[in-house]
């Protein structure tokens, strides 16, 4: 397993990898330009010594006595000390010393070979070249008396080892700087990796790409749609199911929350700090469930991320699960009721009562061939089929005389028509019918279906007490009902908003005391869904 290599080292060595290479190389270059300024410094001024000295009127003089050297080697000596040179040449125009730091050698000759462009050509220049003291770096200068002719040569040296030392100790001095740079540099270095640790909350580069990718992993995979905002209100993040419910086709990063979110209201949140959970708003044209919760660092709101879900796919679910709850009541009914009959048969054959039970036996299969011949000859769904036998054994219990119209006639349910949605519409027009017969004498509910036409109908009529006309308008108002009890008032509204997502209508019909009839219109073709 690779070993990772933790945020610090990487910035400290990288840090102090840039600063070692920078001072390396603007040291190298600082050497170059100190080495040749101090050679070209130290070199002009040997020159503008030798010149110096080869005008004094009193060493051109000295050529013409007996002895130059007690004149010449005095004034030699003096200029040396004061200019700091290592060494102040006269010789003559045969190269022979008038003056030298060693005084034993003067009268020779002057070794370098290097004079000849001061003796022949009467130049003045600098040059490098070794004599009895070691290398030096010379200024020459030619001596010319009164009528222009050459008669000796001034040479002014500083010895290189001397020139080398004084460059070298400017290299140290830089070297020093360098050192408290890298120093500086190194400290540098850690503050800064300590302040990016401290942002990114003490992860390490690697930890934080794998917290990114299981990020990116989770929000992917998950149906609810995820939306966050920074402090100033800018989309930072935002998930694919995200962008399918809020048809978005382009890039909303660092976008205003209100150009991607309309009625959004998470910039409330990010005002007021306070977590909004199950708010129920419209999107488009969906209701969705919205929940809403501020980010925080540092006791301070930095955002707010929001995630939603479309409140068709929770309300199919819970119908779901409460179609699964009846139907299982409706089962549990059936069997009482067929319990209940088979004891009176077991009865009746017990006391030899055998026409009775004959009786009781052909009354009971007339009932139920007629109502299977239309049940399964002329409804040919097995969505309906199923809910209408499972509500004619909940009639059965309830002595509740449920028919199914003659006329009834389904050939097939479209595709587009969800089963669920189907089962709650029928499902609960039908359990309010038989509610609302539960205190008649004579229990009558009627149950009429056809496919002809472009519409799916259905017909659900009672002989209950109706419904008065003050009450209309708010039937399919979520929350209220005219029963007694808690958790009522969902099943029409549940039914009023699956109808109107299919593209259908309810018509209601009957007045106080005269019964009621609910007709639901569903367009057959998803095209003409409005």
């Amino acid at each position: 397993m690779n070993k990772q290599v933790s945020l610090k080292t990487k910035i400290s060595a990288l840090v102090i990898t840039l600063i070692v290479s920078i001072v390396l190389i603007l040291s190298g270059v600082f050497a170059y330009w100190e080495k040749r300024e101090t050679e070209e410094k130290m070199g002009q001024l040997a020159l503008q010594a030798a010149t110096t000295i080869s005008f004094m009127p009193a060493i051109q003089k000295a050529f013409d006595r007996e002895e130059p050297s007690e004149v010449i080697q005095p004034i030699a000596l003096s200029v040396q000390k004061q200019v700091g040179a290592e060494f102040v040449v006269v010789g003559n125009e045969q190269s022979v010393r008038y003056a030298h730091p060693d005084a034993w050698k003067i009268g020779k000759r002057m070794v370098g070979g290097d004079n000849d462009r001061a003796l022949k050509n009467g130049e003045y220049y600098i040059s490098k070249a070794e004599g009895t003291l070691g290398p030096s770096l010379r200024g020459k200068a030619p001596i010319i008396d009164e009528s222009g002719e050459i008669i000796g040569i001034v040479s002014v040296g500083f010895l290189i080892e001397d020139i080398n030392s004084a460059i070298w100790s400017k290299l140290m001095d830089i070297a020093g700087i360098s050192v408290g740079t890298l120093l500086l540099g190194m400290l540098g270095s850690f503050a800064l990796a300590k302040s990016i640790r401290k942002d990114t909350m003490g992860l390490e580069p690697f930890q934080i790409a794998s917290l990114y990718r299981d990020r990116e992993a989770i929000l992917s995979s998950i149906k609810e749609g995820i939306i966050s905002i920074d402090e100033n209100g800018k989309v930072s993040m935002i998930n694919q199911s995200a962008i399918k419910l809020l048809d978005i086709d382009e890039d909303t990063t660092d976008k205003p929350i209100k150009e991607v979110f309309p009625n959004t209201e998470l910039l409330r949140v990010l005002d007021t700090g306070v977590a909004e959970m199950d708010k129920e708003m419209r999107l488009k044209d969906r209701v969705v469930i919205v929940n809403r919760t501020p980010i925080m660092a540092e006791g301070r709101v930095v955002g707010v991320v929001a995630s939603f879900r479309d409140k068709t796919e929770v309300r199919e679910m819970v119908n779901a699960l409460s179609e699964v709850k009846r139907y299982s009541e409706d089962l549990r009914a059936q069997t009482h009721e067929y319990t209940n009959k088979m004891h009176v048969l077991l009865g009746l054959l017990q006391l030899q009562n055998y026409e009775e039970a004959c009786s009781l036996i052909e009354s009971e299969f007339v009932m139920t061939q007629s109502q299977n011949r239309i049940l399964f000859d002329q409804i040919e769904d097995d969505t309906v089929q199923a809910i209408l036998l499972g509500k004619l054994s909940k009639a059965s219990e309830q002595k509740v005389e449920f028919s199914i119209d003659d006329e009834s006639s389904i050939q097939g349910i479209p595709a587009h028509i969800n089963r669920s949605k189907l089962v709650t519409i029928l499902g609960n027009v039908i359990d309010n019918a038989f509610e609302a017969t539960k205190n008649q004498v004579d229990k009558q509910v009627t149950f009429f279906a056809t496919d002809v036409g472009n519409e799916l109908v259905f017909e659900v009529k009672d002989n209950g007490p109706g419904i008065s006309e003050k009450m209309i308008p708010y039937l399919f108002v979520r929350g209220f009902s005219t029963k007694e009890g808690e958790h009522r008032g969902f099943g029409l509204a549940n039914v009023n908003e699956i109808v109107e997502e299919l593209g259908g209508t309810i018509e209601l019909a009957g007045s106080e005391n005269k019964g009621a009839i609910f007709s639901i219109f569903i367009p057959k073709d998803k095209g003409e869904i409005s």
